[in-house]
């Protein structure tokens, strides 16, 4: 036994088990995949690329890792699939070699106000344990600390059956949690300027109320005229101090009005419940101009903005509370807790210290654990969903990132590349869409799509390693060593904008004069205060239109012609050359087909199983009712228009018959930032991230301003396609308005006239202006590491 042990070892068998070293892939077909077969190496890094909508992000997120999650979701009870999100099985012939897939993508977090950095990586849970066991004086449990528990506490009688008997008992009970009573535990308060609601020199009857909709003809004048509770023609100015709380601040209360029962209830009770509550972003515009008008938000009085009540903040380890704690850079953070020697909580500190220097190791050492994180940008939140992974002792994984180098700095790139390679080095598969070609260098394996975008991509157009691809003649092959040249003259400045004493966040009194009428480019390392910068003090002024890394809401019945308001002149085209309403022209509206009401297909829920999505027999797809599509303009129907390419509709809607000047103007816009193969129809949830960022960025030029702030334009883009942004923006400040772009691209910041770098580093070790020049300038005196990298990308 002992021989036949000694030969096994020596000469071991090869196992099946260790053939099976590939995902593979086979007539892939989900949104605009051609029948696509491709087969991966497990244990590797893929980076797959192409233009933006050549269809990367429908193969490595809508075919590969929706169908391992669908897997792993069948493996639960049909009472557990009851709960889960329920998906669909992806147009795929087949798919071989799957593991567990972990999505860590770029989708904002919830910007739940509640919602912080310490609160999502669990590391202000540990903190909290770490307070009660340790805080002095001791003031009770983990939930003591919490800024989401409420201290409650009662008494009361109890009935029980015991023995037969019922008996009576007194019982008393109590909460002792952390959050302020004051701004229950959000931190701010919010106040309303009374002024914007009415003008106290008039009545009521009058017109003295502002707030959109509340109008003295209808309903609510008929309940401010009845209550009876002040005179409605008696200018507000004279009111009584009962009057006046009566209409600002009157609890709901019952009333009748001409043998009606109707609800009076105060102006500010009512907006907060009907405005406030709601999320600004889906308001209409004229009541979102309002609450941005009236409503300000001030640091709660009570609690100074730590959320937490006094006696959270009084208990306190080594002199520091709690907020005290949650305040402080991460990276500081890190050092106080190894510095904590107790050794009854020894596994719970170096849970938290190794949590914390995860987040230091990944280049979030400047959050602070406070920081909301609605506030976080796109590649800060993809990095932080990466921190509960990088300790994490599974293997044979595939982690799937989607361009994980958004919002880095060149610098901030190599560490993120270490990461990536550390991952795929403990054995798991890595799957990366990504554009920028510091990033494909460190791939075992490259996947690129195309050979255009939407209709035009869904191909395989190269496969092999990163110097196959740079030898190619595929798009993306041919502009990986594109380097953009310095400008051999600048514009001039026509004028200056002026900052004084910036101070939010990590800026540090900063004192700036940003050239007017050239193209600026705000740069740094990540953290370093560039957003806070610009959108602190430059958005938000008259003139100056901001395009930010916000996501673009849509259902999927809404499409780029709805989102950027082409369909109202299109639709009025339609109705005055056939002398019908504009409402026909709507599937969201009289024209809706009656059978699926405009969506186009018919949606069957099959309870903890994927729904079914039918193309509606009626219409069969088209949205509309048939009496809708028997009116024609140019020669077309509202739904042949829909299905046109922005690239055919300018030509279709720009001379002839159907010449219409409104959308012609929209129509080149979206042509202007690369979006000419989009058909004006298409559903914005069938859109990738960088459709949509140059999607939002066509409809805010629609804006008047005389600045444009650009927050990190060239995100999800192509090289080839940053080449045609930046001639978009040359013609912006040719036409003589001004562009100041917060960008990380090194072709970007070469083609600037101007260039404001910050640092020298993140968190409090940046928030000064470390240059201020010409391009050319920071080449040559190489004093910063962003000159460093553009010298060495431009060869300089």
């Amino acid at each position: 036994m002992t021989t036949s042990t000694t030969t096994d070892a020596q000469s071991p068998e090869p196992r099946l088990a260790d053939s099976h070293d590939l995902i593979r892939v086979q007539g892939a077909r989900a949104n605009n995949l051609k029948d696509i077969t491709v087969e991966l190496p497990k244990r590797r890094l893929t980076a797959f690329t192409g233009v933006s909508g050549s269809g990367k992000s429908s193969l490595v997120f809508g075919t590969i890792a929706a169908e391992s999650q669908r897997l792993i979701n069948e493996t639960y009870s049909a009472f557990v699939q009851g709960f889960m999100p329920t998906l669909a099985r992806p147009e795929v012939d087949v798919l071989d070699g799957l593991t567990t897939a972990i999505i860590v993508d770029q989708e904002r977090m919830g910007a739940n106000p509640r919602s912080t950095v310490g609160t999502v990586t669990d590391a202000y849970a540990m903190l909290r344990i770490v307070f009660s066991r340790l805080g002095r004086p001791h003031i009770g449990s983990p939930q003591a600390f919490s800024f989401n528990v409420a201290s409650v506490s009662g008494a009361g009688a109890v009935t029980l059956e015991r023995g037969g008997q019922t008996v009576k008992e007194r019982r008393s009970f109590s909460v002792t949690g952390g959050m302020c009573p004051r701004c229950e535990g959000m931190g701010s308060v919010t106040d309303l300027d009374l002024t914007q609601l009415y003008d106290d020199s008039k009545s009521l009857n009058g017109g003295a109320l502002t707030i959109p909709g509340y109008s003295m003809d209808g309903w609510f004048g008929r309940i401010f005229s009845g209550s009876g509770f002040f005179d409605p023609d008696k200018p507000i100015s004279s009111f009584t101090k009962k009057e006046l709380h009566d209409l600002l601040y009157k609890e709901p209360t019952k009333i009748k009005v001409d043998n009606i029962n109707l609800t009076y209830e105060g102006l500010i009770p009512k907006i907060q419940r009907s405005m406030l509550s709601k999320d600004k972003e889906a308001m209409q515009p004229h009541i979102r101009a309002f609450v941005d008008r009236a409503v300000t938000f001030t640091t709660c009085p009570e609690c100074g903005g730590t959320r937490l009540n006094e006696g959270a903040r009084s208990s306190k380890i080594a002199g520091l509370s709690i907020a005290d704690t949650s305040a402080m850079q991460i990276s500081d953070l890190a050092g106080w807790v190894r510095g904590l020697d107790e050794p009854t909580v020894t596994p719970l500190l170096d849970a938290l210290q190794q949590t914390l220097e995860s987040f230091v190791e990944i280049g979030l050492g400047y959050l602070s654990l406070d920081r909301p994180t609605g506030t976080l940008s796109g590649g800060e939140a993809q990095r932080t969903k990466m921190i509960r992974h990088l300790s994490s002792p599974l293997t044979d994984i595939t982690y799937v990132f989607d361009e994980p180098t958004i919002g880095l700095h060149p610098h901030d790139i190599d560490r993120m590349n270490m990461l990536l390679l550390q991952l795929r080095d403990k054995g798991n598969t890595v799957l990366v869409v990504e554009h920028k070609p510091q990033t494909i260098a460190i791939a075992d394996h490259v996947v690129d799509l195309g050979p255009g975008a939407g209709t035009a991509g869904g191909s395989v157009c190269f496969e092999g390693t990163f110097e196959g691809l740079r030898a190619s003649d595929t798009l993306t092959g041919r502009h990986l060593d594109d380097r953009a040249a310095l400008k051999k003259a600048v514009r001039p400045p026509t004028g200056t904008l002026e900052i004084r004493g910036a101070s939010e966040h990590n800026l540090q009194n900063v004192d700036l004069d940003i050239p007017l009428g050239m193209m600026v480019v705000v740069t740094g390392v990540a953290g370093s205060g560039k957003s806070s910068l610009i959108h602190g003090s430059v958005s938000g002024r008259d003139g100056v239109v901001t395009v930010d890394q916000g996501a673009i809401r849509g259902s999927r019945r809404s499409n780029p012609a709805t989102y950027t308001g082409l369909l109202d002149p299109i639709r009025k085209a339609f109705a005055k050359a056939n002398g019908v309403k504009p409402a026909l022209f709507s599937a969201n509206s009289e024209g809706a087909c009656p059978n699926c009401n405009g969506a186009g297909v018919i949606f069957t829920d099959l309870a903890m199983m994927a729904g079914v999505a039918t193309t509606c027999e009626v219409c069969e797809g088209k949205r509309f009712e048939a009496s809708v599509l028997d009116y024609h303009f140019g020669g077309r129907d509202i739904s042949e228009v829909l299905a046109m390419p922005v690239t055919e509709a300018r030509e279709f809607f720009g001379a002839g018959e159907a010449h219409t000047p409104a959308a012609r103007v929209v129509l080149d816009r979206l042509a202007d930032v690369g979006l000419g193969y989009l058909s004006l129809g298409q559903p914005l949830t069938t859109l990738s991230g960088g459709e949509r960022q140059r999607l939002k960025l066509a409809t805010h030029m629609g804006e008047k301003g005389e600045v444009y702030v650009l927050d990190e334009p060239t995100n999800g883009l192509h090289l080839a396609d940053v080449e045609q942004l930046l001639g978009l923006l040359d013609r912006l400040v040719d036409s003589g308005k001004s562009v100041i772009v917060v960008e990380h691209h090194q072709s970007v910041m070469a083609h600037a006239d101007w260039i404001i770098d910050l640092g020298p580093g993140a968190g409090h070790d940046g928030g000064r202006i470390v240059f201020a020049g010409t391009p050319a300038d920071l080449v040559a005196a190489r004093s910063t590491l962003t000159g460093q990298y553009l010298a060495a990308y431009v060869g300089g």
